[in-house]
């Protein structure tokens, strides 16, 4: 099933925009359509917030990072401020992901020393 997203206009896509095309493209009535969208990123942050990575093949991987603290510094006044330590989410788009965005043809089952 392939999907189709010509009919947004605005440079990112939203939650709601997900649910329209869930309405549209595979039937979902709309409330059903905006509760599975809801339903899936409250699942990801759950994962993410428990310390879990969260692998979603094709697309990529969010995980956790923890920050060591650091030295900071104020940019208007260059006072020097501590940075504690903190948790961060990462993103890291797969191979498959990555062929997609730079336009190269997927080589299915080529290794990569080939």
């Amino acid at each position: 099933m392939e999907f189709t997203i010509e009919a947004i206009e605005t440079p990112a896509l939203t939650k709601a925009q997900l649910a329209d095309l869930l309405f549209e493209q595979i039937g979902l009535n709309k409330r059903e359509a905006k509760d599975m969208v809801e339903a899936f990123f409250e699942l990801v942050a759950q994962r993410l917030i428990e310390g879990e990575d969260v692998k979603i093949s094709g697309f990529g991987n969010f995980q956790i990072r923890i920050k060591a603290p650091r030295p900071g510094r104020n940019p208007r006044t260059g006072e020097l401020i501590p940075i504690g330590a903190r948790r961060v989410a990462t993103f890291h788009a797969s191979a498959k992901l990555k062929e997609q965005i730079h336009g190269l043809p997927s080589e299915e089952g080529a290794s990569a020393d080939e």
